[in-house]
């Protein structure tokens, strides 16, 4: 079987599997499982011999794998059905296509009692065949059908518990929130194609390295905003969090390998255009700096672990758009290959601690004893993945971070952008040559986005020990009984530790899929980033010790139980109501033995409540909407109807007055026709008269 056959499989099987799901849910139920799990697993192979096939692109000679066919002519500016894949776009599908395995594999046991199940697995199936299908086109028009079914598959699988407040306003608010950055990114879009008069990507690298853009910083930021809000970056990320209020596999599905992997990969996938406005850089970074810093900060604050989570995905989400920022696009793939193993690991392992827990509260499990023995194989994967999180080392994360910094250092130190900008341009289209914003501008971003790392890794490192500690080692009455984690959980939590436990290592044998360099990290960065992370968890750790009597003192109250095998389906707001004590801080209680609040102090309410940033949008947009919605409406019943309801009624009046003319009486009539007569001469004469 052919190279290019192989990559044509890879998203189609996935949507075969959706479209047959869809279709046979109802009348056949028990084909949900073999159609959710069959063509993802076939679909990841298939991705797995794509990337040896294509061994490595501009590193080991061989070309990007391009094909097109032309169904039908689209106007001046066609748009074609293409493939475009070198290394680095088929080592991103080998990570969505497991990705996805095991979280339908984790679904089966996770929503085996969910009536819904077959519709959220062929969802999930569509969710992955678009996702593939942004990896795998050539054509940026076929790259926005696969980015918009996203947003799509989003709502519905966000707002899968749809009888919950919570999930309802979580998908509306996803939805709109990425709706509101697509619409600048399809003007760039056709603003690019318009120069290069071509959707397909590689025209437009080769007019952008011909300097064929008339508008490059407008295009850029036309991208930035819709790629902002796809991949949650500030200040378009306030709807990751809230999405936590679906399923579990979803959320991990989200962050690790879809949806916020696409606007990453779209900037890596188009990085000359980027490259090409020093103005589009400098946002890049700063947006990178602070949606890392405060990203963390929120981390820090947060009580439901999911959200702990969905915070650590936006901040390393940051520091790949810093890399992206700096050019540099191999650091930023790697960094988003490595996340993807280890945050839907602890994703999934989440999925396991709030099914024995029953509450998703960390609050509540650090007053549980014997979590961690209860549920060994959480406790012995989220530990690698924490510190893979945290970038210590050995695990993945510390190469992938540390080459994030390292790019940084040399950025700030050298003033050059790294060759890898110029990724994706084959010999023919020419290159955008490296330091092309300027060595000045250079150090400054590179300064930005270095600072604003080890900022964040010392942060990273604090919320990581955070929530080990309150979720494993929880002191008080034994956790409370839910029966045993199915076998297939499990099961997914060691197959995902494995790559973040030895990805890392692979790292000096990764340079051929990418652009030929030795992703290695430097010695500086490595000594800064994995000491302020160990500094970070070892303050939270003393300030943890310091609150373990109060701790002990405080009582654990009743946790809800939930039916085994089950997502706990009890909302936020009952489980406030019904067990205060338990939800301190999103209950309105202080928390006395939550060491985020002694680190964080007063600043701790608002890291909490993501810095009012929701609060902001709900006054600068949404009130503004309803206000303008409001006038709308007064100006359509005051005025417009008022001209329709006027119009009526001058006829109804005109009737009226007819009508009481109408008396049948002769005389009357005559008496009228002979005045009117009168009249009439009067005003001839006169008029004959010149009066």
């Amino acid at each position: 079987m052919t190279t290019t056959t192989l990559a044509v499989l890879v998203p189609l099987l996935p949507f075969l599997g959706a479209a047959l799901g869809l279709l046979t849910g109802r009348t056949a139920p028990r084909f949900a499982r073999p159609l959710a799990l069959l063509p993802t697993l076939l679909a990841a192979v298939c991705a797995v011999l794509v990337a040896f096939r294509q061994g490595g692109g501009a590193g080991s000679g061989t070309p990007p794998l391009d094909a097109a066919t032309r169904l039908t002519p689209t106007g001046s500016v066609p748009v074609d059905l293409s493939l475009h894949v070198d290394g680095f776009a088929a080592l991103v599908a080998v990570l969505v296509g497991v990705v996805a395995v095991c979280v339908q594999l984790y679904s089966t046991a996770y929503l085996r009692h969910d009536a819904r199940y077959p519709s959220y697995a062929a969802l999930v199936s569509l969710f992955t065949s678009a996702m593939l299908l942004v990896v795998y086109s050539g054509d940026l028009m076929v790259l926005l059908v696969g980015w918009e079914v996203m947003g799509i598959c989003s709502y519905f699988l966000v707002g899968h518990y749809w009888e919950t407040p919570e999930a309802r306003a979580a998908s509306i608010k996803a939805f709109l929130v990425t709706k509101l950055g697509d619409v600048p990114f399809l003007i760039g879009l056709f603003a690019l194609a318009d120069d290069a008069g071509s959707f397909r990507i590689p025209r437009i690298l080769g007019t952008v390295a011909a300097g064929g853009l008339h508008h490059p910083t407008l295009v850029a930021f036309l991208l930035l905003a819709g790629v902002a809000g796809k991949s949650a970056q500030f200040p378009l990320h306030t709807w990751l969090p809230d999405a936590m209020a679906g399923p579990t596999p979803v959320s991990a599905l989200i962050h690790a390998a879809t949806m916020v992997a696409a606007g990453v990969y779209f900037v890596a996938r188009l990085l000359p255009v980027f490259t090409a406005s020093t103005a589009a850089l400098v946002v890049l970074a700063v947006s990178a700096a602070v949606t890392m810093v405060g990203s963390a900060l929120a981390a820090l604050a947060q009580d439901d672990i999911k959200r702990v989570l969905a915070y650590s995905t936006i901040g390393q989400l940051g520091y790949m758009s810093g890399a992206l920022a700096l050019g540099d696009r191999d650091a930023a793939v790697f960094h988003l290959l490595s996340h993807g193993a280890f945050k839907a690991l602890l994703f999934l392992g989440a999925g396991v601690v709030i099914h024995a827990a029953g509450t998703n509260s960390l609050a509540a499990t650090s007053r549980m004893g014997g979590l961690a023995r209860r549920i060994p194989t959480a406790f012995w994967t989220m530990t690698p993945g924490l510190l893979s999180l945290a970038a210590i080392p050995p695990f993945a994360g510390f190469f992938s971070k540390e080459s994030v910094l390292g790019a940084a250092e040399n950025a700030a130190l050298g003033g050059s952008v790294p060759p890898s900008g110029t990724a994706g341009v084959t010999p023919a289209d020419g290159a955008v040559a490296a330091g092309a914003i300027g060595p000045t501008a250079s150090a400054a971003l590179g300064w930005t986005v270095l600072l604003a790392g080890l900022v964040a890794a010392l942060l990273t490192g604090a919320y990581a020990a955070r929530l080990w500690l309150l979720a494993f080692r929880g002191r008080g009455a034994p956790a409370p009984g839910h029966g045993r984690q199915p076998l297939a959980m499990n099961a997914t939590l060691w197959l995902l530790a494995a790559p973040t436990v030895c990805f890392g290592a692979l790292a000096p044998y990764l340079g051929d899929w990418f652009d030929g360099q030795r992703l290695t990290p430097a010695l500086n960065t490595s000594l800064l980033g994995a000491g302020v992370a160990v500094v970070g968890a070892g303050t939270l750790y003393g300030a943890w010790r310091r609150t373990a009597p109060r701790l002990e003192r405080t009582p654990l109250g009743a946790v809800a139980a939930h039916p085994e095998d089950e997502e706990p389906a009890l909302t936020e707001a009952a489980a406030i109501e019904a067990h205060p004590v338990v939800y301190g801080d999103i209950a309105g209680a202080p928390d006395p033995a939550d060491p985020g609040r002694i680190l964080l102090g007063p600043l701790h309410r608002h890291a909490a409540a993501g810095f009012h940033l929701d609060a902001l949008h709900d006054l600068l947009f949404v009130r503004t909407v309803q206000a303008g919605a409001r006038l709308v409406r007064f100006l359509d019943r005051e005025v417009v109807d008022a001209y329709v309801r006027g119009a009526g009624t001058g006829a109804r009046w005109l009737g009226a007055a007819a009508r009481r003319a109408q008396t049948g009486n002769v005389q009357s009539y005559l008496s009228a026709l002979l005045a009117g007569s009168v009249a009439l001469a009067i005003a001839a004469v006169l008029f004959a008269a010149g009066v």
